[in-house]
Protein backbone atom coordinates (compact mmCIF):
# COMPACT_ATOMS: atom_id res chain seq x y z
CA UNK A 1 0.00 0.00 0.00
CA UNK A 2 1.29 3.32 -1.05
CA UNK A 3 1.11 6.19 1.52
CA UNK A 4 1.22 9.66 1.74
CA UNK A 5 4.02 10.89 3.89
CA UNK A 6 5.85 12.91 1.27
CA UNK A 7 2.94 15.21 0.40
CA UNK A 8 1.89 15.75 4.37
CA UNK A 9 5.74 16.94 4.50
CA UNK A 10 5.47 18.72 1.19
CA UNK A 11 2.28 20.86 2.79
CA UNK A 12 4.35 20.90 6.10
CA UNK A 13 6.73 22.85 4.46
CA UNK A 14 4.85 24.66 2.32
CA UNK A 15 2.65 26.08 4.87
CA UNK A 16 5.85 26.78 7.21
CA UNK A 17 7.32 28.85 4.04
CA UNK A 18 3.96 30.87 3.45
CA UNK A 19 2.59 31.23 7.31
CA UNK A 20 4.78 30.72 9.66
CA UNK A 21 6.29 32.91 12.65
CA UNK A 22 9.04 30.58 13.43
CA UNK A 23 10.13 29.35 9.53
CA UNK A 24 13.77 27.93 10.16
CA UNK A 25 15.42 30.10 6.94
CA UNK A 26 13.57 33.45 8.22
CA UNK A 27 10.40 35.29 7.90
CA UNK A 28 7.39 33.46 6.11
CA UNK A 29 5.77 35.28 3.23
CA UNK A 30 3.13 36.39 5.77
CA UNK A 31 5.68 37.82 7.90
CA UNK A 32 7.32 39.71 5.35
CA UNK A 33 4.05 41.15 4.39
CA UNK A 34 3.08 41.83 7.76
CA UNK A 35 3.97 45.75 7.79
CA UNK A 36 3.86 46.51 4.04
CA UNK A 37 1.65 49.42 3.76
CA UNK A 38 -0.04 50.46 0.28
CA UNK A 39 2.35 53.08 -0.27
CA UNK A 40 5.42 50.46 0.33
CA UNK A 41 4.25 47.83 -1.77
CA UNK A 42 3.83 50.30 -5.06
CA UNK A 43 7.59 52.05 -3.84
CA UNK A 44 10.15 51.10 -6.47
CA UNK A 45 14.02 51.26 -5.60
CA UNK A 46 14.86 52.23 -9.28
CA UNK A 47 12.57 52.41 -12.30
CA UNK A 48 13.89 49.07 -13.34
CA UNK A 49 12.50 46.84 -10.54
CA UNK A 50 9.50 45.58 -9.00
CA UNK A 51 7.34 47.14 -6.08
CA UNK A 52 6.61 44.70 -3.20
CA UNK A 53 2.68 44.99 -4.74
CA UNK A 54 4.67 43.19 -8.25
CA UNK A 55 5.93 40.69 -6.49
CA UNK A 56 2.34 40.01 -4.48
CA UNK A 57 0.87 39.57 -7.92
CA UNK A 58 3.90 36.97 -9.74
CA UNK A 59 3.70 34.36 -6.30
CA UNK A 60 0.17 34.52 -7.20
CA UNK A 61 0.53 33.82 -10.32
CA UNK A 62 2.55 30.83 -10.00
CA UNK A 63 0.61 29.46 -7.32
CA UNK A 64 -2.22 29.57 -9.47
CA UNK A 65 -0.16 27.86 -12.05
CA UNK A 66 0.74 25.20 -9.89
CA UNK A 67 -3.18 24.58 -8.93
CA UNK A 68 -3.74 24.45 -12.49
CA UNK A 69 -0.95 22.01 -13.10
CA UNK A 70 -1.90 19.52 -10.61
CA UNK A 71 -5.49 20.25 -11.77
CA UNK A 72 -4.08 18.27 -15.03
CA UNK A 73 -4.25 21.57 -17.59
CA UNK A 74 -1.95 21.61 -19.93
CA UNK A 75 -2.66 24.31 -21.98
CA UNK A 76 -2.68 26.51 -18.80
CA UNK A 77 0.53 29.09 -18.89
CA UNK A 78 2.11 32.28 -17.61
CA UNK A 79 4.10 33.02 -20.44
CA UNK A 80 2.19 35.88 -21.93
CA UNK A 81 4.19 39.21 -19.61
CA UNK A 82 0.62 40.55 -17.89
CA UNK A 83 0.36 36.83 -16.46
CA UNK A 84 3.72 36.73 -15.07
CA UNK A 85 4.48 40.14 -14.46
CA UNK A 86 2.01 43.23 -14.06
CA UNK A 87 2.73 46.79 -13.90
CA UNK A 88 0.84 48.14 -10.92
CA UNK A 89 1.83 51.72 -11.01
CA UNK A 90 -0.61 52.92 -7.69
CA UNK A 91 -1.86 51.12 -5.19
CA UNK A 92 -4.28 52.16 -2.80
CA UNK A 93 -5.62 50.64 0.41
CA UNK A 94 -8.20 48.35 -1.64
CA UNK A 95 -6.14 46.96 -4.01
CA UNK A 96 -3.44 46.01 -1.76
CA UNK A 97 -5.74 44.21 0.32
CA UNK A 98 -7.27 42.43 -2.63
CA UNK A 99 -3.66 41.40 -3.19
CA UNK A 100 -2.85 39.57 -0.20
CA UNK A 101 -6.00 38.10 -0.14
CA UNK A 102 -5.60 36.71 -3.73
CA UNK A 103 -2.40 35.35 -2.65
CA UNK A 104 -4.17 33.78 0.63
CA UNK A 105 -6.70 32.07 -1.22
CA UNK A 106 -4.12 30.95 -3.63
CA UNK A 107 -2.23 29.18 -0.72
CA UNK A 108 -5.94 27.37 0.41
CA UNK A 109 -6.30 26.38 -2.84
CA UNK A 110 -2.84 24.80 -3.71
CA UNK A 111 -2.87 22.89 -0.21
CA UNK A 112 -6.44 21.76 -0.52
CA UNK A 113 -5.47 20.76 -4.32
CA UNK A 114 -2.06 18.80 -2.38
CA UNK A 115 -4.79 17.32 0.32
CA UNK A 116 -6.69 15.56 -2.58
CA UNK A 117 -4.25 13.55 -4.07
CA UNK A 118 -4.10 9.96 -2.75
CA UNK A 119 -0.32 8.75 -2.53
CA UNK A 120 3.16 10.07 -3.14
CA UNK A 121 3.42 8.07 -6.53
CA UNK A 122 1.84 11.10 -8.02
CA UNK A 123 5.32 13.56 -7.34
CA UNK A 124 7.13 11.12 -9.68
CA UNK A 125 4.46 12.44 -12.33
CA UNK A 126 5.89 14.40 -15.45
CA UNK A 127 3.74 17.91 -15.05
CA UNK A 128 1.20 18.55 -18.34
CA UNK A 129 3.43 20.22 -20.89
CA UNK A 130 6.28 20.59 -19.10
CA UNK A 131 9.77 18.41 -18.77
CA UNK A 132 9.48 18.56 -15.11
CA UNK A 133 8.11 16.39 -12.45
CA UNK A 134 5.61 17.25 -9.93
CA UNK A 135 7.86 17.23 -6.90
CA UNK A 136 9.91 19.70 -8.96
CA UNK A 137 6.94 21.75 -9.18
CA UNK A 138 5.93 21.76 -5.70
CA UNK A 139 9.26 22.10 -4.30
CA UNK A 140 10.05 25.12 -6.74
CA UNK A 141 7.08 27.30 -5.02
CA UNK A 142 8.16 26.70 -2.03
CA UNK A 143 11.60 28.04 -3.50
CA UNK A 144 9.55 30.74 -4.76
CA UNK A 145 7.89 31.69 -1.65
CA UNK A 146 11.63 31.55 -0.02
CA UNK A 147 13.27 33.41 -3.02
CA UNK A 148 10.38 36.29 -2.45
CA UNK A 149 10.01 36.47 1.17
CA UNK A 150 13.93 37.69 0.99
CA UNK A 151 13.45 39.84 -1.71
CA UNK A 152 10.51 41.70 -0.09
CA UNK A 153 12.77 42.10 3.30
CA UNK A 154 15.28 43.60 1.16
CA UNK A 155 13.41 45.61 -0.45
CA UNK A 156 11.67 46.82 2.97
CA UNK A 157 14.55 47.49 4.26
CA UNK A 158 15.73 49.79 1.40
CA UNK A 159 12.70 51.64 1.05
CA UNK A 160 12.53 52.27 5.02
CA UNK A 161 16.14 53.53 4.84
CA UNK A 162 15.84 55.48 2.13
CA UNK A 163 12.43 57.49 3.64
CA UNK A 164 14.69 58.13 7.05
CA UNK A 165 16.92 59.72 4.46
CA UNK A 166 14.23 61.63 2.56
CA UNK A 167 12.55 62.73 6.06
CA UNK A 168 16.38 63.95 7.39
CA UNK A 169 17.22 65.47 3.32
CA UNK A 170 13.96 66.47 1.62
CA UNK A 171 11.68 63.95 0.18
CA UNK A 172 10.94 63.13 -3.12
CA UNK A 173 7.79 63.89 -5.14
CA UNK A 174 7.91 61.98 -7.96
CA UNK A 175 6.54 58.47 -6.89
CA UNK A 176 9.85 56.95 -6.84
CA UNK A 177 11.65 55.67 -3.56
CA UNK A 178 14.94 57.11 -5.28
CA UNK A 179 14.03 60.11 -6.98
CA UNK A 180 13.20 58.55 -10.49
CA UNK A 181 16.12 56.98 -11.97
CA UNK A 182 18.92 54.86 -11.74
CA UNK A 183 21.29 56.50 -10.78
CA UNK A 184 21.84 58.54 -7.02
CA UNK A 185 19.40 61.06 -6.20
CA UNK A 186 22.47 63.11 -4.44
Amino acid sequence: METKEELLRIIDVLNDTYESEEAWYGPSVVEALRDVTPKLAELRLSSNTHSIAEIVYHMTTWRIFTVRKLQGDAEFDVKALDKDWKKIPVVDEFEWEALQMELSLSQEELVSELEKLENDSFLEDFVPGRDYSYYTLIHGIIQHDIYHAGQIGLIKKALKSKQIEEDDFGAFDDGNALGGNDSDYY
